[in-house]
């Protein structure tokens, strides 16, 4: 994962080519921030899915998507529009991250809806607009004809995708976060779950919840990916290594590895060689 903030096009761009002849790195992720979250507060940060399309032409081989798409900034059925022109660009390869926003708890985030004229409401409205958009979305995908939908938060007239992604019967959706309300919307519609990385044992006891809600649903919990985004450190890549190994020992099988700018030559290779390989 290279976040595209406090870096220029062509950093992010030399990175994403290099992985992308690196075999051992199966897929590659930007963020969904408008603004900085990190560092200088008034520095670059670059829109995710205009840069990711831009990546997907310039690359072959490697899956991509945004850890994770904030549903709160734009409509679920132009998202489903813009992931669909991706995932065509890429000849098939987006992996869709989405989830419910950031929390009122982070500041940092939050300016970014009142500098761009988004609506911020609270998290019970986030989710269930989350388990809205999954479903529209999921529609304008597969659905052969124009359809109106009328729920709670979304309500949508002769709604129709036109292109059908590349991928049958969509692209995965993978869904990012940790409340429980959330892991309900990830029973129910998530092919991945991601949760970041750092307390395991918290990471292992929403895993289970998620088990348990998938149970209720008649859902079998091992169709849904466990993931984990660990952030990765120049100095000592020994313990992103031991953290992938205890968190594979607790059932996660899919690692975003987070690397920090600025991005020296060569840090695909390096990732492969220090972290991955000899893990």
């Amino acid at each position: 994962m290279t976040a595209p903030m406090q870096v220029g096009y062509d950093d992010i761009l030399r990175v994403w080519r290099e992985a992308d002849e690196v075999p051992q790195i199966e897929h590659a992720w930007l963020f969904d921030h408008l603004m900085p979250i990190g560092g200088d507060p008034d520095g670059p940060a670059y829109e995710g899915w205009t840069l990711l399309s831009a990546l997907a032409a310039q690359t072959r081989r490697l899956r991509l998507g945004l850890l994770v798409t904030s549903n709160r900034f734009r409509p679920p059925a132009m998202l489903a529009k813009i992931a669909t022109t991706v995932d065509v660009v890429s000849g098939g390869r987006l992996d869709f991250g989405i989830g419910a926003g950031s929390r009122p708890g982070h500041p940092i985030a939050r300016r970014e809806y009142d500098g761009h004229g988004l609506e911020y409401h609270d998290f019970a409205h986030s989710v269930g607009s989350l388990a809205e958009a999954c479903t529209v979305i999921r529609r304008l995908w597969t659905e052969p004809a124009p359809f109106d939908f009328d729920g709670a938060y979304v309500k949508l007239r002769g709604a129709f995708g036109n292109p059908k992604p590349v991928q049958r019967p969509h692209p995965p959706i993978l869904i990012g976060g940790r409340s429980a309300a959330t892991l309900r919307v990830v029973a129910e519609h998530a092919d991945i779950w991601n949760i970041p990385g750092g307390d395991l044992d918290d990471a292992a006891g929403r895993s289970a919840l998620l088990d348990r809600f998938c149970a209720e649903i008649g859902r079998d919990p091992a169709a849904i990916t466990r993931s984990m985004h660990l952030g990765v450190g120049y100095e000592n890549p020994g313990a992103t290594r031991d953290a992938i190994s205890a968190a594979t020992d607790a059932g996660f099988q899919h690692f975003v590895l987070s690397v920090p700018p600025p991005f020296p030559d060569g840090v695909a290779h390096w990732l492969a060689e220090k972290v991955i390989a000899t893990r």
